[in-house]
């Protein structure tokens, strides 16, 4: 597990103090721990005593060795298609390329939910799911793929969802319609993108939701967000991996489509006489 993803998992063990320290990590994460124990302490406003608990609560023997691994992620999140292909094929088993992804997958997938908390994805739900707010989905270079197939999905099951323009530089336009308690979906993973952050930040200013589809290392974005979906993304190729966040989407989906079928099975209903009428899918 990424240090992160340590810290979730044993938060509610922390006393109150080191839950201070584990939020000013989380906020600015991993940026935060990079420098000197007493720098994070005064940053949490906590005793450098409680940073050496928290970091032994999290299995590691001191300070170094809790700088060590978060120096290792960083260089991770830093690394382009050809470091990563390279990695992999220094690495790679006996076994068949499909069998290589299945095993990798399958952890992905245990090990984010493991970390994801079900009254949170729950919260997520329920605000999409409001009627009252407008949803506003943006993605990134690679990720805008997900925006589309979530943004397709929901125009179907309620009003009011709106895809960001394509353009980066038309984005400050489309703020201008987006109403204080709506909520924006943002995609970002690692290479993270520094449109997405200054749109968040100006977003957040404004006071809407950000909900956040994220990787194990977290994007500076999750400092602004309401909620955020940490989604494990390794792969043995030279690309990151989209099948646990594709999972989630797909779970979000379901979730509204139950919450809301009343008006969903109504809109479906249309949306076939639409169909129908255009002659487009063959009967």
């Amino acid at each position: 597990m990424t240090v992160a993803e340590k810290i979730r998992t044993r938060f509610d063990q922390f006393t109150p103090a080191e839950r201070e320290l584990a939020n000013t990590l989380i906020a600015n994460y991993p940026m935060a721990a990079l420098g000197t124990i007493m720098e994070l302490a005064h940053q949490a406003k906590v005793s450098t005593p409680t940073v050496m608990r928290t970091i032994k609560k999290l299995g590691f023997t001191g300070f170094p060795a809790f700088q060590t691994a978060l120096h290792d992620e960083l260089k991770q999140t830093l690394s382009d298609p050809i470091d990563k292909h390279d990695h992999w094929a220094n690495n790679v088993p006996a076994e068949h390329i499909l069998n290589q992804f299945v095993t990798s997958i399958t952890n992905n997938l245990r090990q984010s939910l493991k970390q994801l908390d079900p009254e949170s994805f729950d919260d997520v739900v329920t605000l999409l799911s409001d009627k009252k707010r407008s949803i506003h989905i943006v993605g990134g270079r690679i990720t805008h793929a997900f925006a589309d197939y979530l943004q397709t999905h929901l125009q179907v099951i309620r009003k009011d969802i709106h895809m960001l323009p394509a353009s980066s530089g038309l984005w400050p336009h489309h703020l201008l319609n987006v109403r204080e308690g709506d909520v924006l979906v943002i995609f970002d993973v690692r290479r993270y993108e520094a449109d997405l952050l200054e749109l968040a930040k100006l977003a957040n200013e404004r006071n809407v939701k950000i909900v956040l589809f994220t990787d194990q290392w977290l994007s500076p974005i999750t400092s602004y967000t309401t909620h955020y979906f940490s989604c494990r993304i390794e792969a043995p190729s030279g690309w990151d991996s989209g099948v646990v966040t594709l999972f989630l989407i797909e779970s979000l989906i379901a979730a509204m489509e139950e919450k809301l079928w009343p008006e969903t099975s109504s809109r479906l209903k249309e949306l076939e006489d639409i169909f129908d009428f255009t002659g487009r899918f063959k009967r």
